[in-house]
C-alpha cells in the first residue's frame, strides 16, 4: 500500500491529537463511566450510556489516528520550490468567466480545512491543477459543469 502524503504540520497535529486523546480524554471518559456506574442501574442510566458512547468515539479516533500515522509520509514543504503544482503548493487561479480569484494549498486528506483554504491533493480541483504552471489555462470539473481557470501563481512556503 502506498503511503498518503501529509505535511509535517499535519503529521504533528495528528500526533498532538493522539497524545491529548490518550492522556486527557481517555482517562476523563473512564472516570465518567465509573461515576455513572456508581449511580446504580445501568439500563436506565443516561450518563452511563453517554459516557460509553463517548468512549467508543475516543477509542475509534485513537485507532484512526494510529492508522493514519502508520500509513502517511510526512513531507517537509518548507524545502520545496518550483513553478509546477504538486503536493504542498499554494496555488492562486482566476475564473476566466467571473474573474474571481481563489487560493488553495494542496495538502493531505486529513488536513483538509476549507476555512484555512486547504484542500486535499485528491480533490477534483487539485487533480486538475497538478503538473500545471502559472499562466496555464485549466478546466476544473465541478458539479455545475466545467470551470475554466487561469493559473496565476504557484508558491511553496
Amino acid at each position: 500500500m502506498e503511503k498518503a502524503p501529509i505535511t509535517i504540520e499535519g503529521y504533528q497535529a495528528l500526533k498532538d491529537e493522539l497524545k491529548h486523546l490518550i492522556k486527557v480524554e481517555r482517562p476523563k471518559v473512564i472516570g465518567q463511566i465509573a461515576e455513572a456506574r456508581a449511580h446504580g442501574d445501568l439500563k436506565e442510566n443516561a450518563e452511563y450510556h453517554a459516557a460509553r458512547e463517548k468512549q467508543g468515539f475516543v477509542e475509534g479516533r485513537i485507532q484512526r489516528i494510529n492508522f493514519l500515522l502508520a500509513n502517511s509520509e510526512a513531507i517537509d514543504i518548507s524545502n520545496m520550490s518550483g513553478d509546477t503544482v504538486r503536493f504542498g503548493a499554494t496555488v492562486t487561479y482566476e475564473n476566466v468567466d467571473t474573474e474571481e480569484q481563489t487560493t488553495w494549498q494542496l495538502v493531505g486528506e486529513e488536513e483538509t480545512d476549507i476555512k484555512k483554504r486547504k484542500i486535499s491533493i485528491m480533490s477534483p480541483i487539485a487533480r486538475a491543477l497538478v503538473g500545471k504552471k502559472a499562466g496555464d489555462e485549466v478546466s476544473i470539473k465541478a458539479p455545475k459543469g466545467a470551470i475554466e481557470v487561469e493559473l496565476l501563481a504557484v508558491k511553496y512556503n
